[in-house]
């Protein structure tokens, strides 16, 4: 269930779209050019993956707070970010209203999306010369 906000669903929905579309633009056309040229459709694969279990982990997660239940640990959630759910990590926090106003949480998530990012700059654009020890 989406949750709403003042009667309203997602704030500003075609700005947070446009942002989701930047921010996976790069990992999702290096990944797939990995993919294409033959050397793995793993980063791919996964990045679709593990996006759907950090969707699933938070639409559990804000449904266990609401029942006053076990909830999934934030180690656990960003380590399934880092993993390669951040995309599906943001959607979920966007559609649920989950873990958006906590700023200890927000900051380790967007350093996480900040190193993918990083990454995928280096294997684009660079010739993985950053992470080249």
């Amino acid at each position: 269930m989406i949750e709403q906000r003042n009667g309203r669903g997602v704030q500003y929905p075609r700005l947070k779209a446009l942002i989701f579309l930047v921010l996976c633009a790069l990992p999702l056309f290096g990944s797939a050019s990995l993919w294409l040229r033959g050397i793995s459709p793993i980063p791919l694969a996964a990045y679709g993956a593990v996006s759907l279990l950090a969707l699933f982990l938070y639409w559990n997660d804000k449904r266990q707070a609401r029942a006053d239940q076990w909830r999934t640990p934030e180690k656990v959630l960003h380590a399934v970010e880092f993993a390669g759910g951040w995309p599906g990590a943001l959607l979920a926090q966007q559609l649920f209203r989950h873990k958006t106003r906590k700023v200890s949480f927000q900051l380790v998530f967007w350093i996480i999306v900040l190193l993918h990012q990083v990454f995928w700059v280096d294997q684009v654009f660079l010739g993985a010369s950053l992470f080249s020890w």
